[in-house]
């Protein structure tokens, strides 16, 4: 392998091992109130004090019900359901809330991710939460199928100061499953991949001038 061959893998190397997220597999019966025309809400922001930058995406939403594809946005939110949703934690207050009759079942993947997860700082001292909440009106105002009356939260995650991660579930219905072994953020996957193809590239130009 040539020395700058060499460098470049080093470096892709670097970027792409910290790189790591967090991901939840969630799966909600929502049997008990199907065809019930109501709402979801996905909320991730910093808590109060100084959080550490980290982003999340909501991955694979899949439902035997139906969006109302007309979904409010709030803060540093981008994407639609049943597509990617990400969020970071730049401003106080991200939201994503669109309208939902609900089926038998939903499901989706919660993915964590950035430097508060990756390398904590050791000096901030606020955590950042993602929460999950379903209502049943249009106007989010009515929780259903959780045990928590004060917020109407199903679960929260929170991103603590340290760099790990913590679920409180309040549905019976909702399964969040614990993250699974830590995987590539998406953008330390296009940045290996770019970095591959550029290897073979320089490799086929090489064999080609050699030849």
């Amino acid at each position: 392998m040539s020395k700058i061959k060499f460098i470049l893998c080093a470096v892709l190397f670097c970027f792409a091992m910290p790189a790591l997220a967090d991901t939840y597999d969630v799966t909600v019966n929502t049997s008990s109130i199907a065809g019930t025309t109501g709402s979801l809400d996905f909320d991730f922001s910093p808590g109060p004090n100084q959080a550490q930058a980290a982003s999340l995406q909501i991955l694979g939403f899949s439902s035997d019900g139906s969006l109302a594809a007309s979904p409010e946005l709030v803060g540093d939110v981008s994407g639609n359901l049943p597509f990617t949703i990400t969020f970071d934690n730049g401003t106080g207050f991200n939201d994503y809330f669109d309208g939902f009759t609900y089926g038998s079942t939903l499901s989706f993947d919660v993915s964590l991710y950035g430097p508060a997860l990756s390398s904590p700082d050791g000096t901030s001292n606020s955590n950042s939460i993602f929460s999950f909440s379903m209502f049943s009106d249009a106007a989010g105002t009515v929780p259903v199928l959780t045990s928590d009356t004060i917020d109407g939260f199903a679960f929260i995650v929170n991103i603590n100061p340290n760099g790990s991660t913590s679920l409180s579930n309040f549905s019976a219905e909702t399964n969040a499953e614990p993250p699974t072994s830590a995987t590539p953020e998406p953008g330390s996957l296009l940045f290996l991949t770019t970095g591959l193809v550029i290897l073979a590239f320089t490799s086929l130009r090489r064999r080609q001038v050699g030849g």
